[in-house]
């Protein structure tokens, strides 16, 4: 039981010991100066903050104790030798072998994958630059100048995020995100292409999945009644899938149909066939700039030493926050424009990995597990949910992200960013007190409370020299491996997500009834529910037949 380790007990009472010392102590005077060395990192290209949080040199002296109780780092090795560390489902997590390099040996319950992860990027390499350079035309012979990426969750956060975060490089064509099934999401990229010129990229690995197959098949019908004859419907559709048979009966021909593999996990796979869209939106010399940097992190959190390894200081720092402090949340806040959709990508990694309230073992969590990962970009925030941080009755720990180099040197624009970043953190470790308040000359005591900022409310800050592929790739597999960390710590699998199934199971015969199948058992509000959107569509029918007649009745020059 992990709440049994020693370190774990002796983190509980230091966590009592320090609790009401604030973080304005551990910075005064020429403490401040040594803390700040001692709790900054570098890897990678990134930088790593820490000293804002609040911890001593004791904590993070019992937190290493804790990852040593606990085998994190032992855990981590089985990962990287390809061990079935998704215990639940028997499956190696190798996310790390898609950006390695042949040398550096990567394998699965004991088979080398280098040269299957290498021919698939190869064909990846090949198809993105033939769609790129205009080789691969549509049915009619233009180039392609759209593409339509169908996917949800996994198969579609991460390639999203990533065109979004580099979307500066640009040079291919226009890409256009599809994941919900609601009708108005496809609608609306149907409503921007033309068919001769779009290609659709299909991204399931079972090729089952609801909504991006409702999403496909409608996708597909819509091409034939824009004139796209069925023969050549080939030309406009890719597949990122392990399901041969399932992609062959769709119509799309082996060629255009790029696979992986079952120790991939879909929150994890941005790095495999199914970043084929960033390929195409980019380039694949920034995707493999993308899989170089994100490397460049696996080598560091494989080989770094504990207390200067970035990803492990991070997780340990999470499970403190959570676990020992009662942080039910954590903000991520990007001061980086482009980085807007980097905080939804975190929410499923983190989220969908250890949102669990059992252990490995099958026995109850010893306490609370996942934080609410939430946020927005900077300054936006600031503007909407800031007060409730500063002065808020709960705290929340932020991640502040920013790059040095701006991404569009606007004069003027990057100082007042990169100061709004750096402002907040200092605000939130800071505060404000009584007696500051009327210094500042405010001399109407009723207002002095309104004023006030406790402060001591803790902060990371993460820098990247620039927004690049290179150091974009780090900061994910950075926070792939905090999230790993996090996991090992509450002793709990990471690479499962059987929470997501039981509402999947329940959909399909619900589906049926709302279509006008018999009945299945409900509980009363569930029935309920069912009733009354099946009598808003008979309603909905009935006005649009009656619209329909009364059209058909007008005289023709009326009714046309």
């Amino acid at each position: 039981m992990l709440s049994s380790l020693p370190a774990w007990r002796a983190l509980q009472a230091h966590a009592e010991s320090i609790r009401h010392v604030h973080l304005r102590d551990w910075f005064a005077g020429a403490a401040g100066e040594a803390r700040s060395t001692a709790f900054t990192l570098e890897a990678a290209g990134l930088t790593l903050d820490y000293a804002k949080n609040r911890v001593d040199a004791g904590a993070i002296a019992l937190l290493h104790e804790l990852a040593q109780q606990a085998g994190v780092l032992c855990k981590r090795d089985a990962m990287f030798r390809g061990e079935p560390v998704n215990t639940t489902e028997r499956r190696a997590a190798l996310h790390m072998a898609l950006r390695a390099r042949p040398e550096d040996g990567f394998q699965a319950a004991g088979v080398p994958v280098a040269a299957e992860v290498e021919a698939v990027l190869a064909r990846m390499a090949r198809f993105a630059g033939a769609v790129r350079e205009g080789a691969w035309r549509g049915w009619d012979g233009r180039a392609i100048t759209d593409v339509i990426h169908l996917g949800i969750g996994g198969s579609d956060l991460g390639p999203r995020m990533v065109c979004r975060a580099l979307g500066h490089l640009g040079g291919g064509p226009r890409l256009h995100f599809v994941a919900n099934v609601d009708g108005s999401d496809l609608a609306a990229a149907l409503a921007r292409v033309q068919a001769a010129t779009t290609l659709v990229v299909v991204c399931s690995k079972t090729f089952t999945t609801l909504e991006t197959m409702a999403n496909a098949h409608t996708a597909r019908a819509w091409f034939l009644r824009q004139g796209v004859p069925e023969d050549q419907l080939a030309r406009h559709f890719a597949a990122v899938s392990t399901h041969r048979e399932a992609v062959a009966a769709f119509g799309i021909g082996a060629e255009q149909m790029f696979p992986f593999w079952d120790w991939v996990g879909g929150r994890f796979s941005l790095w495999s066939a199914v970043g084929l869209p960033i390929a195409l939106a980019l380039g694949f010399d920034a995707f493999r700039a993308l899989l170089d940097g994100a490397r460049e992190m696996d080598r560091h959190f494989a080989e770094a030493p504990a207390a200067a390894n970035m990803p492990l200081v991070l997780g340990l720092l999470d499970v403190w926050n959570r676990s020992f402090l009662g942080a039910a949340s954590r903000c991520v806040a990007p001061y980086c424009e482009p980085l807007e959709l980097l905080p939804a990508f975190l929410q499923q990694l983190e989220m969908e990995s250890n949102g669990k309230s059992v252990q490995l073992d099958g026995t109850p969590a010893a306490c609370g597990t996942a934080p609410v990962v939430w946020g927005t970009t900077g300054t936006n925030g600031q503007h909407a949910y800031f007060q409730m941080m500063h002065q808020g009755s709960h705290w929340v720990p932020v991640d502040f992200i920013a790059a040095l180099e701006p991404v569009h040197a606007v004069p003027g624009h990057h100082s007042k960013l990169l100061a709004n970043c750096f402002a907040q953190s200092e605000a939130l470790l800071r505060g404000r007190t009584a007696d500051e308040v009327r210094a500042q000359g405010v001399r109407d005591e009723a207002l002095v409370p309104h004023l006030v900022f406790e402060g001591n409310r803790p902060s990371n800050t993460l820098l990247l020299q620039r927004l690049d592929p290179r150091h974009l790739g780090a900061l994910l597999a950075l926070c792939e491996h905090r999230t790993f960390v996090q996991g090992a710590l509450w002793n709990i699998n990471s690479f499962d997500q059987w929470g997501v199934e039981l509402g999947k199971q329940l959909a399909a015969p619900i589906a049926r009834e709302l279509e006008g199948g018999p009945a299945c058992a409900h509980d009363a509000s569930t029935a309920a529910l069912i009733r009354r959107a099946r009598a808003a569509a008979t309603a909905a029918a009935a006005t649009s037949a009656a619209s329909a007649a009364s059209a058909a009745a007008l005289p023709e020059e009326i009714a046309g």
